[in-house]
């Protein structure tokens, strides 16, 4: 029989249970020490570049400066208050508005039609999508300069078709009248944001199941009503992120419009970005000029916080998003959209039963019976395909007129352009331009410091973004989620609100027109989008490939090193082009 085991204390009495060790990873994470120092150099290219100089427009934007005295006077709000009553402000927001507008319904519809037309049977389908892309890779720099060349009232290329085509009797000023500088702009703004629009809404097409289509039309759905209750409802989320962020790009415009008009004719295309930049650079008013540009700051703030709700949705908390928009006001809301929706298609249903009705009593005519087709299958096929490249044609020549205008001029001789001989075409072409430029400027400098920033900002910003995306996808941290947040923020903050401060930050230390400002400044607005993008890349990439390596004894940095970059090799690549080509521009 097995004798029973009696464990006996010691003498000195009960023994207590040895109480646990604090340990800083239970407040900072698991993983804090190395996490931190992998985020490290992006919160300090964020804390000192972004959201420094946010609280130094802040405080700037309540104070004067007086140029007798040269001292700095704090007047609160005042800045603000003036703002409402002065008439060149108030002009500016309300171009502002109309600039935003009609650019966003213009590049939305025209974006949409692209993509439909793309996303249907089509020929060349393919090399059609590349040429619509085509305006995204041309610099800002460049597009201005090549549609203000062909707006030019004398030597311009947009004139002399016009009058051809018996459109307009004599040349007009279309960047030099007030009543037509706004709507040239608009139009420039268009053909620079129609790649934006079509690449992103065709991704959304083609998210859409094909099946909803055919069994709505076997049930008898028309063309019109697929769109507005398929195509719409099922791109809502696509149709919001896409124009939320053109509107704010496009609200806080600035390049484009400045090297083109400056901001004239007489205030007529000035934005309030403009307005920022001619107080606070061109008159040396910091206060004023802050005032201006964070005046927007709350409507921006407003669409920020919408932007980073909707891009950060998840399965997980679509269902809850749902269940919250069917109830209360979210509901009210999504009835009246839909009544507007409602009103708004029912013309073109309208006009498309009509145009059935008509089709039907053809079909009567030359058939015989309203239910058999006039062509066949191939015939209505080859019909559909040759109405859509008709609707894409005007488009085309649209995006492509531009390319095809600077090429041509490229070729021209000054005497050649000054003269008008050969508006269309160099004759005789010439390479005294080409040969001007290399030979006779210093062409050659200026393209080594396009390459040299483009390529170092390319280096710092990928290397920054991926060591901060690995950390927040791998490493538990304290923090990670706030910082996350700040990224999103940081990537949808206009540079509008901050570059007074930034600008005024690096003229006091000396950077001002140096390698070094570029250096600083381009990694602060590329560093935010590449992690966001690696972070959502990282997160696909199976996490037991590296728990097995660390079981090996492989260290974290091992791994990131070894098998993370080199499975996430497409989206750096990606990445990196992406960063290369916003430096470049």
């Amino acid at each position: 029989m097995d004798k029973r085991i009696t464990l006996e204390m010691p003498a000195g009495g009960t023994k207590t249970a040895a109480r646990p060790r604090f340990k800083l990873k239970n407040i900072f994470g698991r993983d804090w020490k190395i996490a931190y120092l992998f985020v490290l150099p992006m919160v300090l290219l964020m804390a000192g570049l972004i959201f420094w100089p946010f609280i130094s427009a802040i405080a700037m934007s309540t104070t004067t400066f007086n140029f007798l005295t040269g001292a700095t006077n704090d007047v609160g709000l005042r800045n603000y208050e003036r703002l409402y009553t002065n008439s060149d402000y108030l002009l500016s927001l309300s171009n502002t508005i109309n600039f935003t507008f009609w650019s966003l319904t213009i590049k939305f519809v025209t974006g949409m039609t692209i993509a439909m037309i793309l996303h249907s049977k089509l020929p060349w389908r393919n090399l059609l999508s590349a040429i619509m892309l085509l305006p995204w890779i041309v610099p800002e720099i460049v597009t201005a300069l090549a549609w203000k060349s062909i707006y030019d009232p004398l030597f311009g290329g947009l004139n002399p078709i016009l009058q051809g085509l018996g459109i307009i009797n004599q040349p007009l000023g279309w960047l030099s009248d007030a009543n037509m500088a706004l709507g040239s702009v608009i139009a420039v703004n268009v053909w620079k944001g129609i790649p934006f629009f079509t690449l992103l809404l065709l991704a959304g097409l083609k998210a859409i199941d094909t099946e909803l289509y055919e069994s709505a039309e076997v049930d008898g759905a028309n063309a019109v009503q697929r769109f507005r209750y398929i195509t719409l409802p099922g791109m809502r989320y696509v149709i919001l992120v896409v124009l939320l962020l053109s509107f704010i790009s496009t609200f806080n415009q600035f390049g484009l419009i400045f090297l083109m008009t400056g901001g004239g004719p007489s205030g007529a295309t000035r934005l309030y970005s403009i307005l920022a930049y001619e107080k606070a650079i061109g008159s040396l008013q910091y206060g004023p000029g802050s005032a201006i540009a964070l005046s927007v700051a709350p409507l921006m703030a407003f669409l920020i916080y919408l932007l980073a709700k909707y891009m950060r949705h998840d399965e997980r908390s679509a269902g809850v998003e749902k269940k919250r928009f069917n109830l209360g006001i979210g509901k009210f809301f999504g009835r009246v959209f839909s009544l507007i929706m409602d009103i708004f298609f029912w013309p073109f249903d309208m006009l498309n039963r009509g145009i059935e009705k008509l089709s039907h009593s053809l079909r009567q005519r030359m058939t015989g019976s309203s239910a058999k087709p006039v062509f066949k299958p191939q015939g209505r096929e080859r019909m559909g395909i040759g109405i859509r490249l008709l609707i894409l044609l005007p488009i085309m020549v649209f995006v492509l007129f531009p390319f095809y205008w600077v090429i041509i001029t490229s070729f021209k001789t000054t005497t050649q352009i000054s003269q008008r001989q050969s508006i269309f075409w160099p004759s005789p072409a010439t390479l005294t331009q080409y040969q001007e430029l290399i030979f006779n400027s210093p062409f050659l400098v200026w393209l080594g410091n396009s390459v040299l920033i483009a390529a170092l900002s390319t280096i710092i910003s990928v290397a920054i973004a991926a060591l901060a995306a690995y950390a927040l996808t791998r490493l538990k941290f304290l923090g990670a989620g706030l910082l996350t947040t700040a990224i999103l923020i940081t990537y949808l903050l206009p540079g509008t609100l901050i570059f007074i401060p930034l600008y005024q930050t690096l003229s006091d230390m000396g950077l001002i027109n140096s390698y070094g400002a570029l250096l600083t400044t381009y990694p602060t607005f590329l560093v935010p989008f590449a992690t966001w993008v690696l972070i959502g890349y990282f997160r696909s990439i199976p996490v037991e490939l590296e728990e097995a390596a660390m079981i090996d004894g492989a260290s974290r940095l091992y791994a990131f090193i070894r098998i993370t970059l080199p499975l996430a090799a497409p989206a750096l690549l990606s990445v990196a082009l992406f960063a290369f080509t916003n430096a470049w521009n």
